[in-house]
């Protein structure tokens, strides 16, 4: 792994001011979005699920809902015209504003701003059996955002979109830069408007 030393340092220190400072920016946009998920379905606001970090360490995430209570099932996968959505789910998944809360799995130091999206355990499981190097991804904390999603590999899972979401993360592990998270960070708030989620 590169992520270590000085740089590591340097890595979390940014992660913890950044992180700060866009959930302070953000808190109106929790706040809407958590009164219009309630008025439209009640509680909860925040959704949790156990994904992988770093060295296969198991972590809440913790998301906006967007999905009814009724018809949830954690073992289905979310597809793109998915029936379970909520009329705001469709619009927060799209923006990704329902993965704002983990801005605080950053501030606990189970995230980071940039690294390899986290996956739900079942699928970690599921895909490291197909992909050898699937796992390798786990060498440093999970991120918010990452090489794979700026460059458009955001959304619903295929085998293929799998395989290239895994490239993508194994690129990064092994070119990793303080810089060139900062140049991540910055291409993302230009992504989520091109590549918009699912």
């Amino acid at each position: 792994s590169k992520f270590f030393g000085l740089n590591l340092f340097f890595k979390i220190l940014i992660d913890k001011i950044l992180a700060f400072t866009f959930l302070i920016i953000a808190s109106p946009i929790l706040i809407i979005s958590g009164i219009a998920i309630y008025l439209e379905d009640g509680f909860p606001i925040i959704f949790t699920q156990n994904r992988t970090g770093w060295d296969g360490r198991r972590f809440k995430v913790y998301k906006l809902r967007s999905l009814f209570n009724e018809k949830y099932n954690v073992t289905s996968q979310i597809t793109k015209d998915d029936k379970r959505k909520l009329k705001i789910g469709k619009f927060i998944r799209k923006y990704s504003i329902d993965e704002l809360p983990q801005l605080y799995n950053v501030l606990k130091g189970e995230m980071s701003l940039v690294g390899p999206r986290p996956h739900p355990v079942m699928l970690d499981l599921q895909y490291s059996n197909i992909y050898k190097s699937f796992l390798t991804r786990y060498r440093c904390n999970p991120g918010l955002t990452g090489w794979a999603q700026v460059n458009g590999l955001r959304g619903f899972y295929t085998d293929e979109k799998m395989k290239k979401r895994m490239e993508h993360d194994l690129w990064y592990l092994n070119n990793w830069s303080v810089i060139l998270d900062l140049y991540i960070i910055f291409k993302t708030f230009y992504a989520i408007f091109k590549y918009k989620g699912d």
